[in-house]
């Protein structure tokens, strides 16, 4: 497995189109410089040794001694030997709404970005655990099955928005019967399904759902999203944003289902939260976790690691002698020698 052991110092990397833009301004302003001396017959006589093309080499090498030595720096290494380590975690869905709904601004920016920050730290509080992710309007879609690959979660969290459900509306039930497929059927303990949402569903099954759930084994917990008093559901016509209105003409206000959302709980054996405590409700969803029954899990690790940083600092040492001992001029006795080289 290939991997490098300070990749941080890649950012390095950002200096090297700095490094070339400064080599052609600085060889375009030698030319401008030459040609101010007169023309092209002129300087051919003036500076019958002048390479152009030697000058870039030069340059050249000095740019790939400096990739080397970025990429030394960051020591790349590959995977030597593998071990087989168990360990013990517990399966945790995080079921998050992308119902139109959740765009309304009833707190600040909105309910969905809102719900976005709010699961990228429940990511951290429950590093160690497989967790997965699902999405959930008038449907449900899995993001991401069980993993422990957390960057790749927060990315599918980040870029979460209503625009990914096909057909809008609030089914809970949909989330809870996918979280049930994605879970290990057999296994009767340690699952739990985490719904990030404003209980504005439309499933009238949810609740049965939730205690069949429970049966198999999974703990149902609920995070409301909004205020109680909610606020009006925003769309955009044309790029503009508007207020959504029913069919009747009258603006849809949309408002958090909380007695809805704390019934799900109860009946799913879990627990009622409501977002705007924030981390209280993190401090209090980790500890319900934590009594979860665990797992074991078995894994094959690369535990050692070759380091290769010397031969790219050999590459950079022959580079940098090639360019210090090439010479910048054209021999006098080199056929066709001009100040343009070849």
């Amino acid at each position: 497995m290939f991997r490098f052991e300070n990749p941080e110092f890649l950012y390095a990397l950002l200096i090297l189109p700095l490094l070339f833009t400064a080599g052609v301004w600085v060889a375009y302003r030698r030319r401008s410089a030459l040609w101010k001396l007169g023309e092209e017959h002129t300087l051919r006589r003036l500076i019958p040794v002048w390479s152009t093309r030697r000058q870039w080499s030069r340059w050249i090498m000095i740019f790939l001694a400096m990739l080397c030595l970025i990429i030394a720096w960051a020591n790349p290494q590959w995977g030597s030997k593998r071990q087989k380590i168990t360990r013990k975690a517990a399966d945790i869905i995080l079921a998050l709404d992308i119902s139109q709904s959740m765009l309304t601004e009833d707190i600040a920016p909105n309910r969905m970005e809102l719900a976005k920050r709010f699961g990228q730290q429940i990511l951290e509080a429950l590093r160690g655990e497989r967790i997965g992710l699902i999405l959930f309007a008038a449907g449900a879609y899995t993001q991401a099955p069980l993993t422990t690959d957390y960057g790749s979660l927060v990315l599918f969290l980040q870029s979460s928005s209503p625009d990914l459900a096909p057909y809008q509306g609030t089914s809970i039930g949909a989330a809870i019967d996918l979280a049930g497929r994605l879970f290990d059927p057999k296994a009767t303990t340690h699952k739990a399904l985490i719904v990030i949402t404003d209980g504005e569903t439309h499933d009238s099954e949810a609740i049965e759902k939730a205690r069949a759930a429970k049966e198999k084994g999974v703990l149902l917990f609920t995070v409301a999203v909004g205020t109680e008093e909610g606020g009006f559901v925003p769309e955009w016509i044309n790029g503009r944003k508007a207020i959504k209105k029913d069919k009747a003409g009258n603006p849809v206000r949309s408002r958090v289902n909380v007695a809805m959302l704390r019934q799900l709980a109860a009946v799913g054996g879990g627990q009622f939260f409501a977002l705007r405590d924030g981390k209280e409700v993190i401090s209090q969803i980790s500890k319900a976790v934590e009594l979860l029954d665990r797992r074991e899990l078995e894994e094959r690790v690369y535990d050692e690691y070759d380091s290769y940083f010397q031969y790219f600092i050999g590459i950079a040492l022959i580079l940098l002698f090639a360019e210090f001992f090439a010479p910048a001029l054209r021999r006098k006795n080199d056929p066709g020698a001009n100040y343009e080289g070849e």
